[in-house]
This record gives C-alpha cells, sequence and structure tokens, in this order.
C-alpha cells in the first residue's frame, strides 16, 4: 500500500544529483532504515531529509500528503485486528451515522428477541454483515494487503455466519482502502442465491456464507445502495 507513495518520494529524489543521493543517503529502502515504528519509518525519514535540505518545497510535501490520504482514506480500518470489533462495533456505529433512525436490537422493539439479528427499523429485523477487500494471498498482515477499488487483483470478501430465518433484511458493508460500498438484500435474497452456500460449519443448521469476489460482484449492482438512500431500501426490502 506504499508503492505509490515511494513513487512520488522517488520522482523527487531522481531529479536531484546522483552525488547528492549518494551522500545524503536518500534512499527509501529497508536496509536504510532499522526499523519502522509508526510513526517514524523510511518514509519520515527521507521526507525530513529532503525538506531540510530544501530538495522538496513543503507545497509538494503537502501534496503528496494530500493525496496519499486521499487514496488510503479507510485504510485504518484494515488495522482493526479484532473480527468482532470491525464486523459489529464499527459497522454498526458506521450505519448509525448515515442513518440515525436504526436503532439496536432489542426485546423492546420486540419480545422474542435473542441476539438472531443486529439492527430494528419499524418492525424491520436487519443483521449486518461487514467485510474488506484485501489481496486474496496467504500471509501479512490484513493492512499490508489492501486494495484500492480500482484494483485488478484477485480478492475475496467473505459475508459469513448469516442466518436468512432469522431477519428481514441484511446489510453488507464492503471496504477498500479508498471507498465504502453497501448492498441491501431481502432475506430471501440471500437464502435463494446461487453464491449462498448453507453449509458454513458443519451442524451449523440455518447459517451460511457467502463470497464476493472480483469475479462475482457485479452481479450483486442491482443491490447496491447509495448512504442517502440506505433507509428507503431496507423499507422496500423489508416489508
Amino acid at each position: 500500500y506504499m508503492k505509490k507513495l515511494k513513487e512520488e518520494i522517488q520522482k523527487i529524489i531522481l531529479k536531484l544529483d546522483s552525488k547528492i543521493i549518494r551522500e545524503e543517503n536518500l534512499i527509501i529502502d529497508e536496509d536504510n532504515f532499522d526499523k519502522d515504528i509508526y510513526p517514524f519509518n523510511r518514509f519520515e525519514f527521507v521526507i525530513s531529509k529532503l525538506l531540510a535540505a530544501g530538495h522538496m518545497s513543503i507545497e509538494e510535501y503537502l501534496d503528496i500528503r494530500s493525496r496519499y490520504y486521499k487514496r488510503n482514506k479507510y485504510l485504518p480500518l484494515f488495522e482493526i485486528t479484532a473480527p468482532r470489533t470491525f464486523g459489529e462495533r464499527w459497522a454498526q456505529y458506521h450505519l448509525f451515522e448515515i442513518a440515525p433512525e436504526l436503532e439496536c436490537a432489542s426485546p423492546d422493539y420486540d419480545p422474542n428477541y435473542s441476539g438472531e439479528y443486529d439492527l430494528w427499523y419499524n418492525g424491520i429485523r436487519i443483521e449486518v454483515k461487514a467485510s474488506r477487500a484485501v489481496l486474496k494471498r496467504s500471509g501479512g498482515r490484513l493492512v499490508q494487503k489492501a486494495l484500492d477499488s480500482n484494483s485488478k487483483q484477485k480478492f475475496e470478501m467473505n459475508f459469513q455466519q448469516m442466518k436468512p430465518d432469522c431477519c428481514d433484511v441484511f446489510i453488507w458493508i464492503a471496504v477498500w482502502k479508498d471507498r465504502i460500498r453497501y448492498w441491501v438484500l431481502s432475506s430471501e435474497e440471500v437464502r435463494t442465491n446461487k453464491y449462498y452456500s448453507s453449509k458454513q460449519h458443519r451442524g451449523n443448521v440455518g447459517e451460511g456464507q457467502l463470497f464476493l469476489t472480483n469475479s462475482n460482484i457485479e452481479e450483486f449492482n442491482k443491490y447496491e445502495v447509495k448512504e442517502k438512500d440506505m433507509l428507503f431500501k431496507i423499507k422496500e426490502k423489508g416489508t
């Protein structure tokens, strides 16, 4: 995820005389810096030297920083290592920011409620699932495998532990480094989808999973919604 940043800094470095690059040790390389510990790393080290020596203007620095933030707006969400913290706490509170009318599920609204779903809206039972787009390969930290929405790399997002019999509507949230997308489906649309597997774990009854990948994600375009249309689509799918 640092590839583009490295390219932008290298463009400035390569304008300098090779003697200056060598003498001032302006090389962005793992071997050129003992240890990366946030916020001190090889990029910060080289940028500091470029600024101090007058090889980079403050305007150039601010421009690089602005573009980096834009490309990686949601990168901190890939640093959340606890699945429940991301999938429940962040995802649900994010939806509350989008649609404050949503309520946490509770026996106050549904006397039969016992944790089967997440949210409530005007009698509609809602289950929320969130996932992150990462490079489809094993090994490495999640943040190192994070992808942007224009990437052609193979990815796989797993919406799991879904119980169509226990809710009326599903909200899926997918996070890329630079973008968040939302889909709203009725429980029946999930249950009957050809990609839905009701056999996530042996012995689990009524619970399944569905994988969104680079090869099938466009098939779900008809379920995608904008933030402003979230409540309207929940009502449409849930009644």
